[in-house]
């Protein structure tokens, strides 16, 4: 730093030098704040534009469920119907070709 003299009295004064450092330290801090403030602007953006996304998936999930649960649940009662249509099968088709099943003889 360079020296001055101030008042003609012949004293080192650093006063000026102290208070233009302070002055510049202070400008820093306040660019720095500023810096801050944009930063913490942009990441807000960026985490609404995020809880937005993620809104939008969730629903999009929550519709993709609704429709899952609907087609299994008719997928569940077709095959249900089949079964007891092949259940019934074996008899339906005795009944079909005349085949009569002889009586059952007791035991006793």
């Amino acid at each position: 730093m360079a020296r001055t003299k101030s008042n003609g009295n012949g004293r080192i004064d650093r006063l000026e030098e102290g208070m233009a450092a302070l002055s510049h330290a202070q400008a820093n801090l306040v660019q720095a704040q500023a810096n801050l403030v944009q930063a913490n602007a942009a990441l807000a953006l960026q985490h609404t534009a995020f809880l937005a996304r993620m809104a939008e998936i969730d629903a999009r999930m929550a519709e993709t469920n609704r429709i899952n649960s609907e087609r299994f649940a008719r997928i569940e009662a077709i095959l249900m119907e089949h079964s007891r249509i092949l259940r019934a099968l074996p008899d339906a088709v005795r009944d079909k070709i005349g085949f009569k099943t002889p009586p059952q003889q007791s035991t006793e």
